[in-house]
């Protein structure tokens, strides 16, 4: 073991200031009425605004007044006991939501006090997603390959015997035909489309530029089922390529964009595709010591009545939908098709509407100047 001699410098000790100013988490305190005694440098983000805007200010003057938040802190206060509440949907003033563990517990020094610790878990919640899209993509490709077997073939002799009939029945029946034909069409179209979840076509991976993909998407939605919405733009202009297929992603933005359509003001409603660049956003792959880099991020934002919660949690899943004529197997695509690209696909309450976030890695062969130096930095 190293010894210091007795001339060595020693370091300064570490305050507890330092420490609460370089947590990540939001850390603040409240007095009796709810109102901010101090708050660290991440709360600060959090709310948006100063040290010095924030203390002395009500709690609720950063999220709405029914917030489970205030509830926990009010029981805090009052009996005196620490809680913990996990996956708890913060929905803050400068209309973003959040998804935070909280923990809070009474400052015993100042009676009536409460310090409270928030933990984003959005990033966890996103993972166990990404992996309940896996397994659901691999089931919906395996029953793809049983019913093109076993449903379509048969399908296509009723169809085939349908039309036989038709010469030999009377005129006032041959709409029946037509009935038939038409259900045993529906129901082949319906198989088809559940092979684009073939799992043995590798994706082809190529620089892509994201902005020229919503750019694309962008103009088909304009010039058909958008063409009465208003569609806003927030992108990062310094985002370096992707890497993937371009069709694909094409696909994918235009399951998104529609969905989005479909679901915001009938008249008048809005969209808004937002891209960022995300530093350090990492995910382990499967049990591997491989790490994936997803710092691109594109978001899907519309302004409708939002996702009932019974539904929310199984958006991604085959057969799921709150659309009297849906599928269930748009969202399921997307979700395969962002696997496929090694990304990761979300869905967020939007306060008002849903926000449908994509992350996605960026193509390493790419030049991409400063962020390259950054992100390699970072590992």
């Amino acid at each position: 073991m190293m010894e210091r001699s007795p001339g060595a410098a020693q370091p300064a000790p570490v305050s507890a200031a330092q420490l609460l100013a370089n947590l990540p988490s939001p850390l603040f305190v409240v007095d009796g009425d709810a109102r901010l005694v101090t708050v660290n440098p991440a709360a600060e983000q959090l709310f948006g605004a100063s040290l010095n805007v924030l203390v002395g200010r009500p709690l609720s003057d950063f999220m709405p007044a029914h917030a489970t938040i205030l509830d926990l802190i009010r029981h805090v206060s009052t009996g005196g006991a620490s809680v913990s509440e996990y996956g708890v949907e913060l929905a803050l003033s400068k209309g973003e939501t959040v998804l935070v563990d909280s923990h809070m517990s009474p400052v015993v020094e100042n009676p009536g006090h409460v310090l409270v610790i928030l933990h984003p878990c959005s990033v966890a919640r996103r993972l166990d997603q990404h992996r309940v899209q896996r397994g659901s993509a691999r089931s919906v490709a395996t029953l793809a390959a049983t019913l093109a077997h076993e449903v379509k073939n048969p399908l296509s002799g009723i169809r085939g015997a349908a039309q036989l009939l038709e010469p030999t029945i009377p005129e006032e029946d041959r709409p029946l035909v037509q009935l038939i034909c038409d259900e045993t069409d529906r129901i082949c179209a319906l198989v088809d489309r559940m092979e684009e979840f073939n799992a043995g076509r590798p994706v082809e991976r190529r620089p892509v530029n994201i902005h020229q993909v919503l750019e694309h998407v962008r103009r088909i939605a304009e010039h058909g089922f958008a063409r009465r919405h208003r569609i806003i733009e927030h992108y990062d202009p310094s985002l370096p390529h992707v890497e993937g297929d371009r069709d694909k992603l094409i696909q994918v933005f235009l399951n998104l964009v529609k969905n989005a359509a479909e679901a915001a003001q009938p008249d008048g409603g809005t969209i808004t595709l937002t891209t960022t660049y995300q530093h350090g956003w990492r995910m382990a792959l499967g049990t591997s010591r491989e790490r994936l880099h997803l710092p691109i991020t594109v978001e899907v934002k519309d302004d409708g009545p939002g996702v009932a919660p019974d539904v929310a949690d199984h958006l991604f899943e085959p057969f799921v939908t709150s659309k009297p004529r849906g599928t269930g197997l748009g969202l399921a695509l997307v979700a395969k098709i962002v696997h496929d690209h090694g990304g990761v696909v979300s869905h967020h309450p939007g306060d008002p509407g849903a926000v449908f976030r994509v992350s996605l890695p960026a193509n390493r062969s790419a030049g991409r100047g400063a962020r390259d130096t950054e992100e390699a930095a970072s590992r």
